[in-house]
C-alpha cells in the first residue's frame, strides 16, 4: 500500500484564515487526502499553527494578551474554520503547545552543528532604539537593492522574490515605529545553505520533476544561496540546546527554522497519542513515504529549498518531499486577501450564509493553480445554479423523484435484454467520462472539479435521449432499465463528488438508500461495461431532495 505524509503550510497564528490560505494550501490538501484515502492509499494529514515570532509578541502585547493565550486564540480561529469547511486533518497542533516540538527542534540545531552545516558567528543587526530590540527581518523594510521596488520586507522582496539581506537596505525602517534602526552586535547561528547544496540539495532540486510554476520560481534559488540565520535576540520561541553555552542565552531559534518541523513533531505527538509512539518513523524515515506539501507560491523557497536541506542536513535519513503542489496567489477585488488590509470577510460567516459544498467546489474550481486567480460571489452563484443545482443536482431529483412516483422507491430492474444497449449507450455515446482524481493525483484540482460536473452531464444526455418520462407509456421494462441504469451511474457521482464536496455526496449516498459514509467507499474510476453496476433492482431508495438549493445574489451584488 503506498504511504503519503500530507502537510498544509502551517498558519501563522496572528490572524485569521482567509479564502487565500483555504484555496492556497488547505482545501487543496483536504481533497488530495480525501481522494488518495479513496483509492485504497495510506495517508497521513498534519497541519496546525505557527505559533512564534516577533509579529506575534508584538500583536499579542498590542492585544493586552499573553504570548500563549494570544496564539490559542487564532489557534481555535483556526480549527473552527477548518471545521466550517468539512476539512481535516489527522492532527492540527501547534508550534507552542505540541509536546515534542521544543525537543525535536533542538535536536535539529544539534545535529546540523554537528555535522558541520551551522556556523556561528558575531554579526551586525538592526536594532530599533526607539523600541528597545533587535528587529526580526520581516520587521524591517526598505526598498529591493535588486530590483527598486518599494516597501520590501527584510527577508523577501515580494516583487523580484530576492532573498534580502536587511543590511544592505539604503533606507531601512522599522516597521513597527517608522524609525531608522541602528546596527549592533550579536551572536546568532547560521544555516549554512551554500553547503548544503554542494553537498546534496542542489543536485536533488535540479533532478527533481516540479509543478510548472514552482519550477519557474525555484530557478535562480540556487544562483546566490546565502546563509541564514536560525536564531533570534527574544523571549517568545524555543531555546537554544544548552551545549551552546552563554552565547545562546536570551535567543530563541528563529520561527522559520523551528516551524517546518513542526510537522515532524506534530506527527510524533499524534503516533504517542495513538499509543504508537515509534510510528511516527514509518512516515518520516521510511524510503517508501511520499512527502507532499500543500503550501502558496510565498513559502516555495522554504519547502523547496531550506527544509529540504534541513531534512539532509540532520543525517537522519529523512525523506526529502516527492511533491510541492504550490499555489499561486487567490485574489479578491483585484489585490491579496488581507484581513489586517480589510481586503477579507469572516470564512465560517460566509460559508454558513452561502453553503459550505458549495463554497468548496467554487474554490475548487476558481484554484491558483499556475496563476493568480480571483473569488467572485457573483462566480460562485453562477456556479452554484448551473454546475451543481442545473446538472447534478437536477439530474439527482429528475431521476430520484420519477423512480419515487412510478417506480414505488425502488431501484427499478435492469433486463437483461437491455444490458448492452444501456451499457454503451451512457459509456460511449452520451460524452466522455473522466476520472477525477487522476487529475487530483497531478495536482490539476479545477479540472478534476470540472470532471465531476462533466460525468453528470453524461448522464444528463443519457436522460434526455431516453425520456424515460415518455418511454415508460410506451416501453415500461426499457424504462425501468434506463432508470436502473441511471440509478447505477448516481451510485457513481456520489463517490465522485465525495472528495470534493462530502455532505452533499453523503446526501445524495442516502438518498440512493445506502446507510454508512460513502467517503469510506472505494473510489470508483471510469465505469466499465462489464463491471460497473452494483445496485440491486428492488432495493429501497432514500427520500429524493434538493441537493443544491439555488442561489440568489444579494441586493447589493445583484
Amino acid at each position: 500500500m503506498a504511504r503519503t505524509i500530507v502537510t498544509s503550510a502551517l498558519l501563522y497564528a496572528n490572524g485569521p484564515l482567509h479564502f487565500g490560505h483555504i484555496a492556497g494550501a488547505y482545501l487543496p490538501a483536504d481533497v488530495y487526502v480525501r481522494t488518495l484515502r479513496m483509492c485504497g492509499d495510506e495517508v497521513l494529514a498534519v497541519s496546525g499553527s505557527d505559533d512564534h515570532g516577533v509579529a506575534i509578541t508584538i500583536s499579542a502585547e498590542k492585544a493586552g494578551e499573553d504570548y500563549p493565550s494570544y496564539v490559542a486564540r487564532w489557534n481555535g480561529n483556526m480549527r473552527a474554520t477548518f471545521d466550517a469547511l468539512d476539512i481535516r486533518y489527522d492532527i492540527v497542533s501547534g508550534t507552542s503547545t505540541c509536546p515534542e516540538h521544543p525537543e525535536l527542534s533542538r535536536e535539529f540545531f544539534s545535529k546540523l552543528m554537528a555535522n558541520g552545516y551551522l556556523v556561528e558567528r558575531q554579526t551586525n543587526q538592526l536594532f530599533c532604539v526607539h523600541d528597545d530590540m533587535f528587529l526580526a527581518d520581516r520587521y524591517v523594510e526598505g526598498t529591493c537593492y535588486k530590483c527598486g521596488s518599494e516597501g520590501a520586507r527584510g527577508d523577501e522582496c515580494p516583487s523580484c522574490g530576492t532573498w534580502i539581506d536587511p543590511l544592505q537596505f539604503e533606507d531601512p525602517r522599522c516597521k513597527i515605529c517608522g524609525s531608522t534602526p541602528e546596527e549592533r552586535t550579536t551572536t546568532h547561528w547560521y544555516l549554512d545553505l551554500p553547503k548544503l547544496r554542494d553537498d546534496k540539495i542542489g543536485g536533488w532540486i535540479r533532478d527533481h520533476e516540479w509543478k510548472t510554476n514552482v519550477e519557474k520560481f525555484i530557478e535562480n534559488l540556487l544562483e546566490d544561496v546565502p546563509e541564514r540565520a536560525i536564531t533570534r535576540d527574544m523571549s517568545w520561541g524555543v531555546s537554544l540546546p544548552p551545549e551552546v553555552g552563554e552565547a545562546g542565552e536570551g535567543k530563541v531559534l528563529y520561527v522559520w527554522f523551528d516551524a517546518p518541523i513542526g510537522y515532524i513533531s506534530f506527527t510524533k505527538e499524534l503516533m504517542r497519542e495513538r499509543g504508537t509512539p515509534d510510528a511516527w518513523k514509518d512516515w518520516w524515515q521510511g524510503e517508501d513515504t511520499q512527502l507532499v506539501h500543500f503550501i502558496g507560491k510565498d513559502n516555495i523557497p522554504f519547502h523547496c529549498l531550506v527544509f529540504p536541506s534541513m531534512l539532509h542536513g540532520v543525517q537522519d535519513g529523512y525523506v526529502l518531499p516527492s511533491a510541492v503542489p504550490a499555489n499561486e496567489f487567490y485574489n479578491l477585488k483585484g489585490g491579496k486577501f488581507s484581513t489586517s488590509g480589510g481586503n477579507a470577510f469572516d470564512v465560517v460567516k460566509f460559508v454558513e450564509e452561502w453553503g459550505v459544498d458549495a463554497t468548496r467546489f467554487y474554490l475548487c474550481s476558481t484554484m491558483p493553480e499556475t496563476a493568480d486567480s480571483e473569488f467572485s460571489l457573483e462566480q460562485l452563484i453562477q456556479t452554484t445554479n448551473t454546475a451543481l443545482a442545473g446538472t447534478i443536482g437536477n439530474l439527482a431529483t429528475r431521476v430520484l423523484k420519477f423512480i419515487a412516483k412510478n417506480f414505488d422507491a425502488v431501484v427499478p430492474e435492469l433486463q437483461e435484454s437491455h444490458r448492452e444497449e444501456m451499457d454503451r449507450l451512457i459509456l460511449e455515446e452520451c460524452g466522455p467520462i473522466e476520472d477525477p482524481a487522476a487529475h487530483v493525483r497531478e495536482f490539476r484540482f479545477r479540472r478534476a472539479a470540472e470532471a465531476v460536473v462533466a460525468n453528470a452531464t453524461v448522464a444528463n444526455v443519457f436522460v434526455d435521449r431516453m425520456a424515460p418520462w415518455a418511454l415508460r407509456k410506451e416501453d415500461p421494462a426499457k424504462a425501468a432499465s434506463a432508470l436502473n441504469t441511471l440509478c447505477e451511474w448516481l451510485n457513481w457521482q456520489a463517490r465522485w463528488m465525495a472528495p470534493f464536496m462530502p455532505t452533499k455526496a453523503q446526501q445524495l449516498w442516502e438518498m440512493l438508500g445506502h446507510s454508512g459514509q460513502v467517503s469510506d467507499e472505494s473510489w470508483p474510476g471510469i465505469p466499465d461495461a462489464g463491471s460497473w453496476r452494483g445496485l440491486t433492482a428492488g432495493a429501497a431508495l432514500g427520500n429524493p431532495e434538493a441537493l443544491f438549493p439555488r442561489l440568489t445574489a444579494p441586493a447589493s451584488e445583484a
